[in-house]
């Protein structure tokens, strides 16, 4: 009895993996997601805040420190250590108060891409919009993000974060 109910769970555990594996090797490498929220903070003050990749620890949830890397071409660079482990990033764009680009720097995460931040003027702030051009290597890693976690789930977490550190509640919009 014992031997089939073992025998009963592998079978269960092999066909959930290979179902996930087929979902996920059936979604595309790569996504789009984008999320939006008006802040009352002025855009130069959230442009700030949002370009100070040093001082994330003190406000982002899920990073507990940064360390700097090399600069390569006058691009700051570093590693985000947190919940998730460690995420190297390069600033690779930056036109304040308006927009900064961050994109991964390694190539062995099951992930990749850039985040675009732009910050406009609104009549009480600035609203932000984030825009992940993401890509997803392994197929158990895109049923993950697309069905588990959500495309925009770490876009939306950052809006949230940027918020409390203003004191703001905002409302965060999916836009795309």
């Amino acid at each position: 009895m014992l031997k089939r109910i073992i025998i009963g769970m592998l079978a269960f555990v092999a066909v959930a993996f290979a179902v996930v594996y087929g979902v996920g090797a059936s979604l595309p490498r790569n996504h789009v997601a984008a999320v939006r929220a008006e802040f009352a903070a002025s855009p130069e003050e959230i442009f700030e805040t949002v370009a100070d990749f040093r001082a994330y620890p003190e406000w982002r949830s899920t990073v507990e420190r940064i360390e700097e890397l090399p600069s390569e071409d006058g691009k700051p660079a570093w590693v985000e250590i947190g919940l998730t482990g460690p995420l190297p990033m390069e600033l690779t764009e930056s036109e304040p108060p308006n927009r900064l680009v961050t994109t991964i720097l390694s190539e062995d995460l099951p992930f990749g891409g850039r985040w675009i931040v732009e910050v406009e003027p609104a009549a009480t702030g600035a609203t932000v919009t984030i825009t992940e051009e993401g890509e997803v290597y392994s197929a158990i890693f895109r049923f993950v993000s697309r069905y588990l976690m959500g495309y925009h789930a770490t876009a939306s977490l950052f809006l949230t974060d940027l918020a409390a550190r203003f004191g703001d509640d905002v409302t965060i919009d999916i836009v795309r």
